[in-house]
């Protein structure tokens, strides 16, 4: 292209992503709205409260992790409450032994074993524990998520419902440094009102690792913990194995909290990338359409082009973003969100959305993997040495 050709083509791609910014505040507004009438499944009449058994991973001795265990050792819930946590390192086997002793009336089995049954170390670290857990109805819930003490007793009545097949929660961040609060706002600002207007509008049945409750038989069925080893988005893939039987995959009304660890950037890039490109495997088309959920960085775009109605949309963008977070805050009762770091979170949020469209490496629980076309997981070395035999 020449020279003279250039800044045409230039000026039409700003005016574009304008364009995509105008859409990108309607979207944002229309997520507000929904946001502030989320209601999530209705609340069961039934008051059933049958044994359970919660399935808790852990992977390390993560901060304020003896507080989140102990959450589950004092809900207020009738019925008999074992909890089975799993791991395959003795720091998070410490945290456990603590809490036996502080608790020596709650059953408590400590599973420790490292042996791998495939790519998802989480799965395998299920795949360990399952058989020590003794009730048929089942809670798995993972290391970094704050409950409150009714949590067990709304969960296992949603479950009692005939046409449900498992129970999900969406969820809220909680930061405490710069980029862990970065990263809640990621989950407060991006995830969690992009998953009440998937589910508002029926696009989408969530199912979060946050929490995912089951019977059983129910999991047996869809072929035990064993069928999600080598999967990247394992709490995806089970919820939509129930739904391929006709079962209902159902939110509940209220929240979690999901406590953020992200001490410096790259860390933070890591995660966000690794959520960018799990959710580019389950929807590359819905992926590639999620750039108008990034109107501020659009607009900022299209200003450059020196348009002054650019810049009044890139005004909007950002006004419509905070009334979002907002909106998020008030409907659900979070704390003071940090507003004056949306504008940074979402331009890095943007970076990464753009780097997402490409490459398959993920970053994980200190390993590097490629995601597959289909979502599965292969590890590098693993891959590498499997190379090198050929």
């Amino acid at each position: 292209m020449s020279v003279s050709g250039v800044l045409p083509f230039l000026l039409v791609l700003c005016e574009i992503c304008t364009a995509g910014a105008v859409v990108g505040c309607i979207f944002t507004l229309l997520a507000c709205y929904l946001v502030v009438r989320f209601s999530g499944a209705g609340e069961p009449r039934s008051g059933a409260q049958p044994p359970v058994t919660v399935l808790k991973p852990l992977h390390g001795a993560e901060p304020s992790l003896s507080a989140r265990l102990a959450q589950f050792c004092e809900q207020d819930y009738a019925g008999p409450v074992q909890l089975v946590f799993g791991t395959p390192r003795e720091a998070a086997a410490a945290v456990v032994r603590e809490l036996k002793a502080e608790f020596p009336d709650q059953a408590i089995d400590l599973v420790v074993d490292r042996r791998s049954h495939g790519s998802n170390g989480k799965v395998s670290n299920l795949v360990n524990m399952l058989p020590h857990a003794h009730c048929e109805t089942l809670v798995l819930s993972d290391s970094d998520i704050v409950v409150g003490p009714d949590y067990l007793r709304s969960v296992a009545a949603l479950l009692e419902q005939p046409h449900v097949g498992a129970v999900t929660c969406l969820y809220y961040g909680i930061g405490e440094g710069l980029w862990s609060r970065l990263s809640a706002l990621t989950i407060n600002s991006n995830f969690l009102p992009q998953a009440i207007l998937a589910a508002s509008l029926g696009l989408v049945q969530s199912c979060c690792g946050a929490t995912i409750a089951l019977r059983r038989s129910m999991l047996e069925r869809i072929g035990g913990f064993a069928a999600f080893t080598d999967v990247l988005a394992d709490d995806y893939a089970i919820g939509a194995a129930l739904r391929s039987f006709g079962y209902e995959v159902v939110t509940a009304p209220f929240l979690v909290g999901h406590r953020c660890f992200e001490a410096s950037l790259r860390q933070l890039v890591r995660h966000q990338m690794r959520a960018a490109r799990t959710i580019r495997s389950i929807e590359p088309i819905g992926y590639a359409g999620s750039i108008i959920t990034h109107p501020w960085p659009l607009a900022l775009l299209g200003a450059l082009s020196g348009s002054g109605t650019a810049g009044l949309v890139a005004a909007a963008a950002l006004a419509s973003r905070l009334a979002l977070c907002l909106c998020v805050a008030r409907r659900f009762g979070l704390a003071r969100q940090d507003y004056w770091l949306v504008p940074i979170h979402d331009t890095i949020a943007f970076a990464v959305y753009l780097a997402g469209l490409f490459g398959t490496t993920v970053h994980w629980q200190g390993s590097d993997y490629r995601v597959t076309p289909d979502g599965m997981l292969i590890e590098h070395d693993a891959e590498d040495l499997t190379m090198g035999r050929l």
